[in-house]
């Protein structure tokens, strides 16, 4: 039988078939791709399985993962050498982003573009909690968004709360798989229960103590929506390293830098400090963000996401 992974818990995973829901195991151990990964199998994932009787039990048995379109992968948080899937076979990823309660650094977003682009994955930017914000945190916002979107992202401004500009959302997911990702505390889920109320997904408050959300999803799960759409909710990220990338492609998945790369006068060139970079010359007229380059830096040196372990742990 052939079917589609709606949840895994890394020890199951819930299959739907022509209609039909399975809970399967996996069949021995998989390495897919070579990928030492944490979760071998993942949502999103196209798998064939055989069902077993047990008893009284039906019990799917998985022995094949078709080949991914695409997927979403990052370090693993506590295991740095293994790396967790996050999902496959997406249309398109939205990262729910906010100013404060919790803060959405402008280096975790890069990271996930930066993923998202390697694996051609468009993705929408949402910035949430538009109500809650004073006027210079809005003035902030413009900039992040005028930022994103001269790069060439969506970026839509919302509340979850406030339902503003849902609809606008919904009318982008019509048809399409998508992931929806963020720190907890971002409203995540609570976007997704404005956008299908019937899902009553759960939501819990945002911690006094550090102003930030308390992990509600523990496992990533896909839901069919009623308008004709399939979303994955995610577990919030508190990290997002980046894998999988030669430090001479990474300037390749930042648009602005890809455009100007010809112009440099090395083929090569890693937009350090080479004569003649079309990048520095943008970056001096500020015409390339400087937090764009610096989570390139970032990047490039090898640096992990320090700036959230204070919050975390």
């Amino acid at each position: 039988m052939r079917g589609r992974v709606y949840k895994s818990t890394g020890s199951w995973y819930r299959v739907k078939s022509e209609g039909v829901f399975y809970d399967c195991r996996i069949k021995g151990r998989f390495r897919v791709e070579g990928i030492r990964s944490t979760n071998p199998i993942a949502v999103g994932d196209y798998v064939r399985f055989n069902i077993e009787e047990k008893g009284d039990e039906t019990v799917g048995v998985i022995y094949e993962i078709e080949e991914r379109e695409n997927y979403i992968i990052r370090k693993s948080v506590n295991l740095s050498k293994q790396t967790h899937i996050i999902a496959s076979n997406i249309d398109t990823a939205f990262l729910i982003v906010t100013l404060k309660n919790p803060v959405t650094f402008t280096s975790f977003i890069d990271r996930f573009l930066v993923t998202t682009e390697a694996y051609h994955i468009p993705v929408v930017l949402l910035f949430n909690k538009i109500d809650l914000y004073d006027e210079e945190e809005l003035i902030e916002l413009k900039y992040l968004i005028s930022l994103y979107r001269n790069i060439g992202y969506d970026c839509v401004e919302i509340s979850a709360s406030k339902q503003i500009n849902i609809e606008k959302v919904k009318a982008l997911m019509l048809g399409k798989t998508t992931v929806f990702s963020g720190h907890s505390g971002t409203g995540k889920t609570t976007l997704v229960n404005v956008i299908e109320p019937g899902l009553d997904l759960k939501t819990s408050e945002i911690s006094e103590q550090h102003l930030q959300g308390q992990h509600t999803t523990t496992f990533a799960e896909m839901f069919d929506l009623s308008f004709d759409a399939q979303i994955i909710d995610t577990p919030g990220i508190r990290g997002f390293g980046v894998v999988e990338m030669e430090r001479e492609e990474i300037g390749d998945y930042f648009p602005e830098f890809f455009k100007l790369k010809h112009e440099c006068k090395f083929n090569n060139c890693l937009h350090l400090e080479e004569p003649q970079c079309a990048v520095k010359e943008a970056l001096e007229n500020e015409e390339i963000a400087w937090s764009r380059y610096n989570s390139y830096l970032q990047l490039l040196e090898g640096e992990e996401n320090q700036y959230r372990r204070d919050i975390y742990e």
